[in-house]
């Protein structure tokens, strides 16, 4: 799993920052989160190129989602074919509507829109996409995980050969919980496979206050993804924003028991040097990093 990030600033791009829009990939998957504008501009020069098939808006600010404009009519230009399927809170569609259709040319592909409420969760086969509450100024908002299926254990070949179970497909049904017979001897899946191992988690807040929904959906994530607009000494005004600041970011890190936090969208104030924020979090919560365009961050797998 693969995460790269397009655009760390707060309301307006700066020159050395975009706004709000990052990319996951996982295997085949890819999946954008966040559209601001500018967006298409940040793929082309990070390299991530246009395979995505899915926008998921944390909220409809402008600074959020106006990038979508001209993607699609970039990937219009390109001959696209497949769908793209756009997910966007609950009440917003009406406003993500004018925006896909707004100029005069059509695009040669299906875009469909989807509203989403916190809790309807999209399931992918071996990973969900969950959207839940967040808490921000000026219409609906939401978070999203991106939460893995725990995988199978690890199958001990050495000990298979060892009781003589041929190699094929009943190692596969030991593997998949099945028990097998061989020479009338019965085996268990206990006997050859370990404990199941954990999938992966991470969590995206977009814009919000610390709220009860982050530190849910990120209980135990291997990454929170949690936007740190102010420095504590701004408090205040991170909460008549309806925004965080860098320490409370990290508050929720350690009250989750995430394993990483980064942190992104941050005001223009801090864009040249975010260290400040990054070392308030740091105070918090020590694995920590402030994103910025074009950092890539790999979430491995944990064993146990």
């Amino acid at each position: 799993m693969r995460i790269t990030f397009l655009g760390t600033a707060a309301a307006r791009p700066t020159v050395g920052r975009n706004v709000s829009s990052l990319i996951l990939q996982r295997e085949g998957d890819v999946m954008m989160f966040d559209c601001g504008e500018g967006t298409q501009r940040q793929m082309m020069r990070f390299g991530t190129g246009f395979t995505f098939s899915e926008i998921f808006f944390t909220h409809l600010h402008a600074d959020h989602f106006l990038g979508v404009i001209g993607l699609l009519r970039t990937l219009g230009l390109q001959a696209r074919e497949e769908p793209v399927d756009l997910w966007t809170p609950r009440g917003t569609m009406d406003t993500l509507r004018q925006a896909v259709e707004l100029g005069v040319e059509r695009v040669p592909f299906e875009v469909r829109i989807t509203e989403l409420a916190p809790g309807d969760t999209l399931r992918r086969g071996v990973y969900d996409v969950v959207p839940y509450k967040t808490s921000h100024r000026g219409g609906p908002s939401l978070g999203y995980a991106v939460v893995e299926h725990p995988r199978l254990g690890r199958f001990n070949a050495d000990k298979a050969r060892e009781l003589g179970i041929p190699e094929g497909p009943l190692w596969g049904k030991l593997h998949h919980g099945e028990a097998v017979e061989v020479d009338g001897r019965v085996y268990r899946p206990e006997d050859i496979v370990g404990a199941e191992r954990p999938g992966r988690r991470v969590v995206y807040t977009g814009d919000t206050r610390p709220c009860a929904g982050t530190r849910e959906h990120a209980r135990g994530a291997d990454l929170l993804i949690h936007e740190a607009t102010f420095a504590q000494d701004e408090a205040d005004r991170a909460g008549q924003t309806g925004h965080s600041t860098a320490r409370e970011a990290a508050e929720i890190a350690v009250s989750a028991g995430a394993l990483r936090l980064a942190i992104t969208h941050f005001s223009p104030r801090y864009a040249d040097d975010p260290r400040t924020l990054e070392r308030e979090a740091r105070a918090v919560f020590p694995d920590v990093v402030a994103a910025n365009d074009g950092l890539v961050i790999e979430v491995p797998y944990r064993e146990s």
